[in-house]
């Protein structure tokens, strides 16, 4: 419990409203050269306003191989890692059980009368300048992504790893409304949810996946031991307003009924769609989540579970992703 209180006053001030934390000018000068993919399976991130236009020269890349129209002879690494390590397990088990403990706290604060906030970024706040609103008496809840944060969407990815080529909407749509009975929960997520709600904290889903196919979705979820959830108050899907696979709208929607004391998801744009603004260069997404006062809520208000499989985090050539001062040639080979 000592460092639980610990690493909460590292982060008190990045939940109190007039916080501002600064992205270093260095690291801003590198905005806006690379256009961020990802995200659900089911969608791109929308855009958002763009910062800046780069000053600095583009990093070296290597053109991607062409696709192959072959069939996969084996099952991809990534997919090896998430759907079939023990690895992956562990650390899903670990980010569900570290939720666990943070929701208690909050339920403690609570008991004790002390004052709650949202971690939602408020309107207007910018990864620069985090702000967040005060919660008042509104109902807690933690908000999550769906799929590969609380559900394993196994059918889809055994006959996804069989394939080659690109991904196909018109499939993942068939998925949704067909495969429910053949996903399972993310090690450690039915447990953490079951007993949020027996704690009195709402278990609300924000998902890419489509308005119209929710009754099948919140059948898949019932199924994996992750429900109730119900279309308009604790499921939330792309198709529910008009800012497309943006999530910050439908976040701050269900902001206004609940006390959103915790986020949960796979990619950075289930935290802020900020993280997804067209342009931002691998390096300083990176360091937008890790070098501000973003970093302290890792833990402490935002869950983050492994997926190496699809999304945003899988961009960058070789001079975003490897710093160009770290560079090493083997010896043996300069002769």
């Amino acid at each position: 419990m000592t460092a639980v209180r610990a690493l909460g006053a590292l982060a008190a001030c990045a939940l109190l409203p007039g916080c501002i934390a600064a992205i270093p000018a260095g690291a801003v000068a590198l905005m806006g050269r690379e256009h961020v993919m990802g995200g659900d399976r089911s969608s791109t991130p929308a855009p958002v306003s763009p910062p800046a236009p780069a000053t600095l020269p583009e990093p070296a890349t290597l053109a991607a191989p062409p696709a192959s129209s072959a069939k996969p002879a084996a099952v991809p690494p990534a997919m090896q890692y998430l759907y079939g390590s023990g690895e992956a397990a562990a650390l899903s088990v670990q980010s569900y059980q570290a939720l666990w403990s943070y929701l208690q706290a909050r339920v403690a604060d609570r008991a004790a009368g002390r004052d709650l906030w949202s971690v939602v970024l408020s309107s207007g706040a910018t990864l620069a300048e985090p702000r967040f609103m005060p919660c008042g008496k509104k109902k807690m809840a933690v908000v999550l992504d769906i799929d590969e944060t609380a559900l394993l969407n196994l059918g889809f990815e055994a006959d996804d790893a069989h394939r080659a080529g690109p991904y196909d909407a018109g499939r993942w749509d068939r998925w949704e409304k067909t495969g429910g009975t053949a996903v399972s929960a993310v090690p450690g997520a039915s447990e953490a949810l079951s007993a949020a709600r027996r704690a009195g904290i709402a278990v609300v889903y924000n998902s890419n996946r489509s308005a119209a196919n929710a009754a099948d979705t919140a059948a898949a979820l019932d199924h994996a031991g992750l429900g109730p959830a119900v279309h308009g108050d604790t499921l939330w899907l792309r198709g529910d307003d008009d800012s497309g696979s943006a999530k910050d709208a439908r976040r701050r929607a269900i902001s206004e009924k609940y006390c959103v004391v915790a986020l949960v998801g796979d990619q950075l744009g289930d935290f802020s769609d900020l993280f997804n603004a067209p342009g931002l260069a691998t390096p300083v997404r990176r360091n937008a989540a890790t070098e501000t006062m973003i970093a302290p809520l890792w833990g402490l208000g935002w869950f983050i579970l492994p997926n190496p499989v699809y999304g945003s985090a899988l961009q960058g050539g070789f001079g975003d992703v490897f710093p160009m001062d770290k560079g090493w040639t083997d010896p043996a080979e300069e002769r």
